[in-house]
């Protein structure tokens, strides 16, 4: 466990891989557009259909760019592809990403898990590791506070 705290509010999110995602996704809609533009036999409609795919694939590769996990003084906020989740800290019980795991997970009290994808060692491993590390003390940091929820 680290010896230092992260100042908060802190947010981990998966840089390296976001930074791919979006060029990857600008790219695609620029390449797309740019075929859309000429090709003289395409129509107006046509035109338009292949903007809007381009659109679609950006939008796509967006939402796989949001993730993130934001803590703040009073717990988590969890931001998948599709979904956020606030928690409190007495919610989490603990923070793991084990090796082979593709991203973080949260056991919480209520003895479900929650995948933190903000937290994901894809491209860069050992920045997930360092994440995982000081989300796990902030965590258990927390935990202190009210040891006897975290009993059992």
């Amino acid at each position: 466990m680290s010896s230092e705290l992260p100042a908060l509010p802190v947010t981990f999110r998966p840089g390296r891989t976001r930074a791919v995602l979006l060029t990857a996704g600008v790219a695609i809609f620029v390449v797309i557009t740019a075929v859309a533009l000429l090709l003289a036999k395409l129509g107006p409609g046509e035109r338009l259909s292949f903007v809007l795919t381009g659109a679609l694939m950006f939008g796509v590769l967006a939402m796989l760019a949001r993730v993130k996990v934001v803590a703040d003084e009073s717990g988590v906020t969890v931001v998948n592809i599709a979904t956020r989740r606030r928690l409190e800290w007495a919610e989490i019980v603990q923070v793991n990403l084990r090796p082979g795991d593709p991203w973080v997970f949260l056991n919480l009290s209520d003895g479900t898990s929650l995948p933190a994808l903000g937290i994901q060692p894809g491209i860069a491993k050992q920045r997930a590791i360092a994440d995982a590390r000081a989300l796990r003390a902030l965590a258990e940091a927390r935990a202190i506070r009210d040891p006897e929820e975290h009993q059992g």
